[in-house]
């Protein structure tokens, strides 16, 4: 008798709102934007909310947990800040911290948090990804709303909808995919920012310019100038849009939690992905997409997909605005004496599900994808790199 099967399917929509605001001093009480969001459905009923602090922003911003304790208290009708703001450690280590899950699970249990209560985070990326994480998997996900505080995370990853933690030595290899209930820009964290995390977040601009908007990137090259001196209007011009490129990507590429393995806004990113636990996370992220993105400008023009002079353009801009676009680490060989960096494509594969997907460039503002590299090339351009920063640097 042959085997048979019989199956109900229905196609499942889900909407969900994915909302960015801008904003300065969001914790200066007269500013509603945060209470407004805050704000119970049921009439009377005080939110419940867990606010949590990277350190790391603590010495730019000494006075930010009063700020917030003073903010509740003026709102406290109808928010109640369940205890002081707690303070969550920052930057790329603590991601491979596993405790620190544990911490946050253990901080919303004991104040009863539920999926009504709110997880408020202030940091950079690596706070917004562990404490987003920790937040999506209680209760199957509690609600969460970003602060994200550097040029970096205000651009792109801090709107996005990714969290993760650092496991078996690969980034973010777990988590979760959720939809911030908002995400707020204020550009008033920007002002105590070191220039090399406001130069930081310029690079993720560049990569979403290259693969959809030329005329971004363009804007981007008029205003080098004031960008490498870290013009205040310059920069929160440039996070606007970068923000509300990525933002489109997500909403509108039809795959939002990546179960397709093309990966656009990953452009540049494979050799990042690499580089970054190879150098113990010394190399941060923006600097490690800006190389990435320079090897790849290079090989694009290596194998004729890209014109050398367009490819000369992004090199340029890259290096106008301070980044260096080459590390040593990039010619560090393996037990075989093969390329660790090769060893990277990969490690991408594993991480895209299976199937090789590189994002490339066939024009400024045009992206394309691939399903291989020729190594040969890719060593080539790390070749390339090297001289031209050797060039650059006079040595």
């Amino acid at each position: 008798m042959p085997n048979t099967y019989s199956s109900i399917r229905r196609n499942v929509r889900l909407d969900f709102a994915h909302e960015v605001f801008f904003t300065r001093d969001a914790f200066v009480p007269e500013n509603s934007t945060l209470a407004d969001l805050l704000k119970s459905e049921q009439p009377g009923k005080r939110t419940k909310v867990l606010v949590y602090l990277d350190e790391g922003i603590i010495d730019g911003n000494p006075n930010l947990p009063t700020l917030v304790g003073a903010y509740f208290q003026k709102h406290s009708n109808s928010l109640n800040l369940v205890c002081p703001p707690c303070f969550i450690r920052g930057g790329e280590e603590a991601k491979n911290d596993w405790g620190l899950v544990e911490s946050i699970w253990s901080d919303l249990n004991q104040h009863g948090m539920c999926r009504h209560s709110y997880v408020i985070v202030v940091g950079g990326g690596a706070a917004l990804d562990l404490v987003g994480f920790a937040a999506s998997t209680a209760h199957r996900g509690v609600r969460l709303i970003r602060f994200p505080t550097t040029t970096l995370s205000q651009g792109d990853g801090g709107v996005g909808v990714k969290n993760g933690i650092n496991f078996f030595g690969k980034k973010n290899w777990v988590g979760t995919f959720a939809v911030p209930d908002a995400v707020i820009n204020d550009f008033s964290f920007l002002r105590t920012l070191p220039d090399s995390q406001k130069r930081a977040g310029y690079v993720e601009a560049i990569k979403v310019a290259l693969i959809r908007d030329r005329a971004f990137f363009e804007w981007i090259e008029e205003r080098a100038n004031e960008l490498s001196k870290f013009d205040q209007l310059a920069m929160e011009q440039l996070i606007r849009r970068s923000a509300a490129l990525h933002l489109d990507h997500i909403a509108g590429s039809g795959d939002p939690f990546e179960r397709g393995s093309a990966r656009p806004l990953d452009f540049g990113h494979w050799i990042a992905h690499k580089l970054e636990p190879m150098s113990d996370f010394r190399v941060g992220h923006g600097d490690a997409v800006a190389i990435g993105l320079a090897a790849d400008v290079i090989y694009c023009s290596r194998i004729g997909l890209l014109k050398e002079q367009a490819a000369e353009r992004v090199l340029a801009l890259l290096q106008a605005l301070g980044f260096e676009i080459y590390h040593p680490l990039l010619h560090a060989q393996n037990q075989q004496d093969g390329s660790i960096i090769l060893d990277g494509l990969e490690e991408f594969r594993e991480h895209l599900g299976g199937k090789l997907t590189i994002t490339l460039i066939q024009a400024l503002g045009q992206g394309v994808e691939v399903h291989q590299m020729d190594d040969e090339q890719v060593l080539h351009a790390i070749d390339d790199l090297r001289s031209r920063s050797l060039a650059h640097t006079g040595t």
